[in-house]
């Protein structure tokens, strides 16, 4: 059964892709066999990640996206990180909803995954999902984030380009100081910019663009004799060197009305070009892949560390009653583990 979801994957069978992808969602220890026999034919496929404020119209911008790749000829995989349901633990299927115009389309492959409580934006499952659509050969993977909080910055170490969708009036400058967003953000798209504010959340995204440059500028000079001197109060910047760092654009945009998508494709393609220009792609790529590897055995070893636990002290929920009882010290037991494991 395992091989036939493998070779299924291969040929671009969307039913054994599904199938897989619900494997690995559930954490079902079969899928580990697919996903080694797939390893070798990933790599290929570019990664688009979508991230933003919830409300922001992440799901509208991305439909639009997919609509303008489908145009070029691309073939299109959609992983969109929902949240998860309180009653079944499964995925809200919101932004299948809103991207009904591509569900007949054979060239795009949209799944929805729940985050399942994880940090980080992303579902712990959407590395591996990533890969199966990377194996079906998809041209280009769009994966578009539950929304931005202080924690949820994954998608840049799992995008080869990261955009960010801002709104106006909802304060998307104090949550992308707040969430480093800066740092990760390759486009900034202010959506729904037929509203009222829309020119100043570009401004203010723009000065925090140069707020950044600013505090990334140092304060030193040259004396005549080319020695690093404190530069004098007062005495402006020399202008800095020309360098292969990209600079973010901020685009304007009304998904709904399918306005400003054109520039927004143009980014994203100057981007790609800059990355394979500059060889950042491939740092990209091995940052992704260290990122995945680490979670892989985070996960490992946390079950190695629990299987452990039980058979020595109980089950988890027993061990943290002990614990609460002050019974037994949680420092120490953690400690005696991590040993353990490492011998």
């Amino acid at each position: 059964m395992s091989a036939s979801l493998a070779s299924g994957v291969l040929a671009g069978d969307v039913r054994a892709a599904s199938r897989l992808m619900r494997r690995i969602d559930d954490e079902d220890p079969a899928a580990t066999a697919d996903l080694q026999a797939l390893f070798p034919r990933t790599g290929r496929a570019y990664v688009l990640g979508i991230t933003g404020s919830p409300g922001a119209g992440k799901s509208t911008l991305t439909d639009r996206v997919v609509a303008r790749l489908r145009a070029e000829g691309r073939s299109v995989g959609v992983l969109a990180v929902d949240p998860t349901s309180p009653f079944s633990g499964g995925a809200i299927l919101g932004d299948r909803i809103r991207m009904q115009a591509h569900a007949s389309d054979p060239g795009v492959f949209i799944r929805s995954l729940a985050t399942r409580g994880s940090l980080g934006g992303l579902s712990r499952a959407t590395g591996d999902c990533i890969r199966v659509m990377d194996a079906m050969g998809k041209d280009v993977v769009v994966v578009e984030t539950v929304g931005v909080g202080q924690d949820e910055i994954d998608i840049a170490q799992m995008a080869h380009t990261t955009v960010l969708v801002a709104v106006p009036g909802m304060g998307d400058d104090i949550q992308a100081i707040k969430a480093g967003i800066l740092e990760v953000a390759d486009v900034f798209v202010v959506n729904k910019a037929d509203l009222d504010g829309a020119d100043r959340t570009v401004r203010e995204l723009r000065q925090m663009l140069e707020l950044r440059h600013a505090l990334r500028a140092p304060a030193t000079d040259h004396d005549r004799r080319h020695r690093l001197k404190a530069r004098a109060a007062g005495k402006p910047a020399e202008p800095p060197p020309p360098s292969d760092e990209w600079e973010p654009p901020i685009l304007k945009a009304v998904a709904a009305r399918d306005e400003g998508l054109d520039p927004l494709m143009a980014a994203i393609a100057r981007h790609r070009e800059f990355l394979e220009r500059t060889g950042q792609r491939a740092e990209r790529e091995r940052a992704r892949a260290r990122m995945q590897f680490l979670a892989l055995l985070r996960s490992l070893l946390l079950q190695s560390a629990l299987d452990r636990l039980e058979a020595e002290k109980g089950r988890l929920d027993e061990v943290a009653l002990s614990i609460s009882r002050r019974e037994a010290d949680p420092y120490a037991l953690a400690q005696t583990l991590a040993r353990q494991l490492a011998t």
